[in-house]
């Protein structure tokens, strides 16, 4: 379930790209990102910084696609989308909260939280996910600077990119519980 409300804005964002305008799929997402802090805060969580700041990115890009260039091409978005998404990420790791933390730190008993990998452990899989966001965000650029490629080598690499970091996810606790013995709950799990 985590993993799905963490997803769910960027999978109908990228649907509604392909159906309806970049503006339209912005705030859709924004709004859907809105519904996940709800459902965060109906649920006693913590409001996430992933959630609270995609709903602000893609919120931006709405108001800026609306009030100052409508005409802003389908790449341009995505770019955004994808630097937006990594300046989330790599911020939580500057200012020493990966972002994973929050989500694992509620899916754990205090005892696991308190163990010496557990914030290495977020940190390793932050990171995953910052490199992830770094790879699309290149393969938009390299895509909006070199016309002639086609279209599906971006979404080849986001594609990858991002399942990479889904399956690191999901691999890298029982990695850590086989090498090091930490308990697989010390980590966020990909429910």
């Amino acid at each position: 379930m985590t993993i799905f409300l963490i997803l769910a804005p960027y999978g109908a964002y990228s649907f509604l790209m392909l159906v309806t305008s970049a503006g339209v799929s912005v705030f859709a997402a924004s709004a859907i990102c809105l519904v996940t802090v709800a459902i965060d805060v109906a649920c006693g969580r913590s409001v996430k910084m992933l959630a609270a700041g995609s709903a602000v990115v893609f919120a931006g890009i709405g108001l800026y696609l609306a009030l100052l260039d409508p005409q802003l091409g389908t790449l341009g978005v995505k770019l955004a989308v994808d630097l937006g998404v990594f300046i989330i990420s790599l911020g939580s790791l500057l200012v020493r909260r990966p972002f994973t933390l929050q989500y694992a730190l509620e899916s754990v008993p205090a005892e696991t939280a308190a163990m010496p990998g557990f914030l290495t452990a977020n940190y390793v899989i932050t990171g995953a996910w910052t490199l992830a966001a770094l790879l699309m965000a290149a393969a938009n650029l390299v895509l909006l600077y070199v016309p002639g490629l086609p279209l599906w080598s971006s979404l080849a690499v986001a594609f990858a990119a991002r399942n990479s970091a889904i399956y690191f996810t999901k691999w890298y606790p029982g990695y850590r519980q086989i090498k090091y013995g930490t308990p697989a709950r010390a980590l966020p799990n990909a429910r």
